[in-house]
């Protein structure tokens, strides 16, 4: 276990040198597609400001820390859903599942998709519309298996397959996520290391029809684009823990593959064990806005436990998001 440590430090230390550092200019904003991949699915995570990956312990941890779902309780079922109406219209729904057939291995299947409304297609030539329309869909489904190694270390890994359309052209890509969890034992504080959408560079599939002053021009050939990769740190502590009262602090670095570093700290409070509180902030996120607010309840039933959330965002020239989770764990 000491070796395993050392290691994950050292990794830390090769993968955030370089951009906890300034970065003098040199920023890689747009080298990557797939960019849905990056917006959070879930109401909770989002009150958090994405600062997440230590405290994660439901069915969406599977898309933010793998190693998560072995926190999810005693139950063996749990099932979550998650709906987020995002800017201009985009609407993103997602779904996880995660079962626990023995006492230390968890298995997970998530799935989510983002959709658009009916667009207009402009072109250069034609900015005000061609008569044409066109919408896009991007999927998502993951498997996930985690499992507990000792009472203070737990990993997970994800695979999953990914699916961005935009009217005739679309991209496939299979990628993998690893994480790692590890309980410090002081105040209930936590440790998590992920690696996110570890995928290859693919082209995109299909053809499009471009007006030239010569005519009509069917472009079928493309390059290939990689997909925004993310490399988060993070640690989550509980500075009060009493029967009735219980704060966590959590803070998170992000460093992705195609655009600068952020940080985020997030705050969790739970009154009496049913009702909870949630706010959060990132710096250095490229489009700033009002911290995220949340609240969730939490209902104990006899089939077990089941979690309402709300998640609130507001961001500068873009508005608003609402996120609406609920949560059920079967015994």
């Amino acid at each position: 276990m000491n070796r395993l440590l050392t290691c994950v430090f050292l990794l830390i230390a090769s993968s955030s040198i370089a951009q906890v550092l300034p970065s003098f200019g040199n920023s890689r904003t747009g080298t990557a597609g797939m960019q849905f991949l990056k917006i959070y699915p879930d109401a909770r995570g989002n009150a958090l400001a994405g600062s997440y990956i230590a405290q994660a312990d439901d069915a969406m941890a599977m898309f933010w820390n793998p190693a998560g779902i072995t926190q999810v309780g005693k139950e063996r079922m749990h099932v979550q859903f998650d709906q987020t109406r995002y800017f201009a219209g985009f609407n993103l729904s997602s779904i996880g599942a995660i079962y626990r057939p023995g006492q230390t291995s968890y298995w997970g299947v998530y799935s989510y998709v983002l959709t658009s409304p009916e667009m207009d297609e402009t072109t250069e030539f034609q900015p005000e519309g061609t008569g044409r329309t066109f919408r896009s869909q991007s999927t998502l489904t993951g498997f996930t298996y985690a499992r507990i190694l000792t009472n203070s270390f737990s990993f997970g890994v994800n695979a999953k397959f990914g699916r961005e359309a935009y009217s005739d052209v679309s991209v496939n890509n299979v990628m993998f996520d690893l994480g790692i969890r590890y309980n410090v034992g002081v105040k209930n504080a936590r440790f998590a290391v992920t690696l996110s959408n570890f995928g290859i560079n693919v082209e995109p599939n299909g053809e499009v029809t471009r007006l030239r002053h010569t005519g009509d021009e069917v472009v079928s050939g493309f390059e290939r684009i990689s997909v925004p990769a993310i490399f988060r740190i993070g640690a989550a502590f509980d500075p009060i823990s009493k029967e009735n009262h219980v704060l966590t602090i959590s803070t998170q670095l992000n460093h992705p593959t195609d655009n600068n570093e952020t940080f985020a700290f997030g705050a969790e409070y739970v009154l009496r064990k049913v009702l909870v509180l949630r706010t959060g902030y990132e710096f250095g996120a490229d489009v700033g806005g009002f911290p995220p607010l949340g609240m969730g309840v939490k209902l104990r039933r006899k089939f077990g436990e089941l979690r309402i959330d709300y998640g609130f965002s507001h961001k500068q020239r873009l508005g608003q998001i609402h996120r609406v989770g609920i949560q059920f764990s079967m015994l």
